[in-house]
């Protein structure tokens, strides 16, 4: 389980995120919605332990900085972070020595096919196209098989072969009991899974819908978000 409990981020007088609160239960899927600036990256960040925040974090019942925490999180940036004079098969060993996994080779192979990598394995990390380099940082994320999974903006840069698959990952981690959380301003890549989707401005939340729900006014979660972020932008 997640739990974001009144956080605010502060960069000299602005809030990037302003009191936010939130929990994602074990097997839910969540998303953060919202145009660029919104705020979004922002707490992701500040859940992946990158940036100090005033508020409180749990991952798993744990301080979100807590090595306790830390094993049971998979984190996906919104830019692909590898190391360049490392391979494909190394980044993977690394990982795997890094949270001291064992048999871990089998479920390391299994995601390079899976993301069409397996023939890129002795590939250097720098050679990589960024679509390669996005699809392998997903692998090491799910090489340690997360209790709590957070991604920003997984989809960019991704083939369709490669959405597709991670798509199903979603899912899959989801009946895994997973706590997922998806950063994302495209509509349209997690309109079929979401149970929970929360529309952030300004560093704060906006509107919260619940999949099943029905808005008094008929609105779909679409027409919902462009009415929220199209009024802001005229005012």
């Amino acid at each position: 389980m997640l739990e974001v409990s009144h956080v605010t981020k502060l960069y000299g007088r602005l809030a990037a995120n302003r009191d936010v609160s939130f929990s994602v239960e074990d097997g839910q899927i969540a998303v953060l919605m919202g145009p660029n600036g919104a705020g979004k990256s922002t707490i992701i960040k500040c859940i992946a332990g990158l940036l100090r925040f005033s508020g409180e974090i749990r991952v798993g019942g744990f301080p979100n900085k807590s090595l306790q925490a830390k094993r049971q999180l998979g984190y996906l940036p919104e830019l692909p972070a590898v190391y360049d004079m490392l391979t494909v098969g190394e980044h993977l060993e690394f990982i795997a020595r890094a949270y001291r996994l064992q048999e871990w080779e089998g479920r390391a192979k299994a995601l390079l096919a899976r993301f069409e990598l397996e023939d890129k394995r002795n590939r250097l990390g720098r050679e990589l196209s960024k679509g390669m380099q996005q699809k392998l940082s997903i692998c090491c994320m799910l090489l340690i098989s997360p209790r709590v999974a957070i991604f920003d903006e997984p989809m960019v840069g991704l083939d369709p072969h490669a959405i597709r698959q991670l798509k199903e990952v979603f899912l899959e981690l989801r009946r895994e009991g997973c706590s997922v959380l998806i950063s994302t301003h495209m509509i349209d890549s997690v309109e079929d899974y979401w149970d929970v989707a929360h529309i952030m401005m300004n560093g704060a939340f906006a509107a919260t819908r619940r999949a099943g729900e029905t808005a008094e006014d008929g609105q779909t979660l679409e027409e919902l978000f462009f009415s929220i972020t199209e009024k802001e932008g005229r005012a």
